[in-house]
């Protein structure tokens, strides 16, 4: 059903309960708004497409909400922490390298691959589309994306706790002492693996402990990063918030702020969310599902015009 900012209740007597002639009107409505929302799309210049874990999860990537919320006893919250990785960075690298191993062997779904082909489409007609992902894993490039913006960083990249050398790292296992562990049955104990057996700096006469380059709870994002999606929040002219709860902020926040501008915003969720109410258009369902018609081409694209070269004559 599509929820949107302003839209009129369905008529008198049809509540939700109400069988068929319900349906229909959510169906007709659906079309409505997602034609309108087509026709906003096919005028933008600068789109930003917010991405969270919902589009992972087409991909088969747990969200760690709901019957994957716990990682052996513990909330992804009680690991991902500096003070965590302090006390335990046995323990922490062991819920990582679990991680890492899921994410490993994925690869794009629908909505990766619709969001890659849209950029790619549009770049040819002078119009620009970036991705604000809250995903930590590397599917969005994987698919093809070239203007990513990862706030949240990646499960694939190491930083060093000595030098702050960052490094893509896609080994399995990052180090031998983490293989096969990471199991997150909750009767498993941990490995208590000893800190000089974790996943060292390679950089010559560092060896310093290495931890995920990814933003623990508790931290800020990265200040680069940051200032870029600001920057690409202020200039789009339509934006997309699509698998994402919007509970974790600042992140929360962007489509909220787009919206505040007078720009369309549209959610793609399989529920509302606590942001849904700042949005012009709410599409809900599996986001595998309602993306990818919402990014294909438009009859109202304005295709950019090929130049001539000089001495060419036109057909």
């Amino acid at each position: 059903m599509i929820v949107r900012r302003g839209h009129r209740a369905p008529p008198p007597g049809l509540a939700p309960e109400c069988g068929p002639m319900t349906h229909i009107w959510a169906r007709e409505h659906h079309i409505q708004h997602m034609s309108e929302f087509r026709k906003a799309f096919a005028k933008a210049k600068n789109i930003a497409i917010i991405t969270g874990a919902g589009v992972s999860a087409e991909s088969g990537i747990p969200t760690f909400r709901g019957e994957h919320e716990k990682w052996r006893k513990w909330h992804s919250q009680d690991l991902a922490s500096p003070e965590a990785f302090s006390r335990n960075p046995s323990r922490v690298w062991e819920f990582y390298h679990y991680r890492r191993e899921l994410v490993l062997d994925k690869k794009p779904s629908a909505v990766h691959l619709a969001i890659a082909e849209c950029e790619a489409r549009l770049k040819k007609q002078g119009r620009s589309v970036v991705v604000i992902t809250q995903c930590q894993d590397d599917l969005h490039r994987q698919a093809g994306s070239k203007h990513v913006l990862k706030v949240h960083g990646s499960l694939l990249e190491t930083r060093c706790m000595s030098c702050g050398q960052v490094t893509v790292n896609k080994q399995s296992p990052i180090c031998a002492a983490l293989k096969s562990k990471g199991a997150p049955g909750a009767n498993v104990l941990d490995a208590q693996i000893p800190v000089d057996k974790l996943p060292r700096c390679e950089e010559r006469d560092c060896h310093g402990l290495l931890r995920p380059n990814v933003v623990f709870f508790g931290e800020t994002l990265d200040s680069h990063i940051l200032t870029n999606v600001e920057k690409e929040i202020e200039i789009c002219d339509l934006c997309l918030v699509v698998g994402t709860s919007s509970i974790v902020y600042p992140a929360a926040m962007f489509g909220p702020r787009v919206a505040s501008r007078g720009v369309p915003v549209a959610e793609f969720n399989m529920n509302t969310t606590p942001k849904t109410e700042y949005f012009m258009y709410h599409f809900q369902g599996p986001c595998g599902t309602t993306l990818p018609p919402a990014l294909a081409p438009h009859e109202l694209e304005e295709f950019a015009v090929v130049p001539i070269s000089r001495g060419h004559r036109q057909p």
